[in-house]
């Protein structure tokens, strides 16, 4: 009966909590909005009926996760710097990369990955042909970019989730 209502209970007391820190209140009409709000969500996710995800390589998702976490960090600067030089230097494009990743809770993370590290974005993917095409602030090299995506992140996440 319980996980009729409540069919994913973290994810529900996860939104309610992002409500309240959103809301920088604990106000007793805040708090039950939170709640209310935590439980309707979390009963239309589990109408949505997810596919499962499996984990096979909880170690690697841990250094894959503080490597991103530096990456983000070290792009922040590499962007400071570039806007803050403002000499006009700057050579955006496109690149497509190939990827072997076809777990579909692996492209999405490496989707989050993409979109997260600033300076780069996530354009889009072709299934057929398992292409990545994403835009890169300042595209010196276009090889490295593909190697890095590809070694940095694709090939943890084919252990993680393949």
């Amino acid at each position: 009966m319980i996980r009729r209502w409540l069919p994913y209970p973290l994810l529900s007391g996860l939104l309610a909590l992002i409500w309240l820190v959103f809301n920088q209140s604990l106000s007793p009409g805040t708090i039950l909005l939170g709640i209310v709000l935590g439980l309707l969500l979390g009963k239309v996710f589990g109408l949505l009926r997810p596919p499962k995800s499996h984990i096979r390589n909880y170690p690697m998702a841990a250094r894959l996760l503080l490597r991103v976490m530096f990456d983000i960090v070290r792009s922040n600067l590499i962007v400071a710097r570039l806007i803050l030089r403002g000499d006009g230097g700057v050579h955006s494009g496109f690149v497509a990369i190939p990827l072997a990743l076809t777990n579909h809770h692996g492209l999405a993370v490496l989707g989050c990955i993409i979109t997260s590290t600033p300076g780069t974005i996530w354009v889009s993917y072709d299934p057929i042909g398992n292409m990545l095409l994403i835009h890169v602030l300042d595209l010196v090299d276009e090889q490295a970019w593909i190697d890095t995506i590809q070694q940095r992140y694709e090939r943890p996440l084919l252990e993680i989730f393949q």
